[in-house]
């Protein structure tokens, strides 16, 4: 008798899965990413809006354009890749009451992708436990129009990018939280708030860091709320060129090369 070991028996599945996801017309709720499927934009046009995207395991799986509400999940303890050269990573253009979710994805611009991701239109785009590094122009870059989009950060490391995250709406405005997020080594800004003139943007980073940046935080338009962050050691610490910034006195902001910039008055703490 020939045996049938629980590997070739899961491959011979997977395959047989993805052939007949291909034949078929319907769209599931939930898909899987591997070996024999082993794109996000292979397994995007088989999930249903408001469906999930899930890595079964380790690998890269390619960049991807959204155009629904999704989520995309790399899974915990491994590594779920997009790997770009010369282009974006992932950009969002989905639709006005669309909510998208990232989470754990490992997002390289190998020293040539543009953007890790581009967030263009959609009701809202979470973006949680990612690691987004060496794009030429931002980590996160948002160029919404929309009249209140919603960017939510957290748990994110943005290394070697032009800028780690660039909040620039061209029209409407965007309500942006970035907890627990880290811009380092970035040759720009760590975090640029940079709304068109007289677009809204409300910005609250907290819990977050910048570090060895060109400059920490740019605020050149909008409103940031910053709280419980350190800003140290980049060229410029903040630099305030339009807008307004509201400290609430629990940051750390020394050590940058150049100085710590534009001083920030303290807001009271309730």
């Amino acid at each position: 008798m020939r045996k049938v070991t629980l590997a070739s028996s899961t491959s011979v599945a997977l395959l047989v899965i993805c052939l007949l996801s291909g034949a078929a017309d319907a769209q599931a709720t939930r898909t899987w990413v591997s070996a024999p499927c082993k794109t996000f934009a292979g397994a995007i046009s088989k999930t249903a809006p408001g469906g999930e995207i899930n890595a079964l395991d380790p690998g890269g799986f390619g960049a991807v354009t959204i155009t629904k509400a999704i989520t995309i999940d790399g899974g915990g303890g491994q590594i779920a890749g997009v790997l770009v050269s010369g282009t974006n990573g992932i950009v969002v253009s989905a639709g006005p009451t669309d909510v998208v979710t990232l989470r754990n994805l490992r997002i390289d611009g190998i020293g040539t992708g543009l953007n890790g991701i581009r967030y263009l239109s959609g009701a809202a785009l979470h973006v949680q436990n990612c690691n987004i590094f060496e794009f030429t122009q931002d980590g996160i870059n948002v160029a919404t129009t929309a009249a209140n989009a919603g960017l939510f950060v957290n748990d994110t490391f943005l290394t070697n990018n032009g800028n780690g995250v660039q909040i620039a709406p061209s029209a409407g405005n965007v309500r942006s939280m970035l907890v627990h997020v880290w811009a380092q080594d970035n040759s720009g800004f760590g975090f640029l708030l940079n709304p068109s003139a007289g677009v809204g943007a409300g910005t609250l980073i907290n819990e977050s860091s910048a570090v060895v940046n060109g400059t920490g935080i740019g605020v050149n338009g909008g409103k940031l709320f910053l709280g419980n962050s350190a800003v140290i050691k980049n060229n410029v610490g903040v630099a305030v060129t339009g807008g307004a910034v509201l400290s609430y006195k629990t940051n750390m902001i020394d050590s940058n090369t150049s100085g710590d910039g534009t001083p920030l008055p303290g807001t009271p703490l309730n």
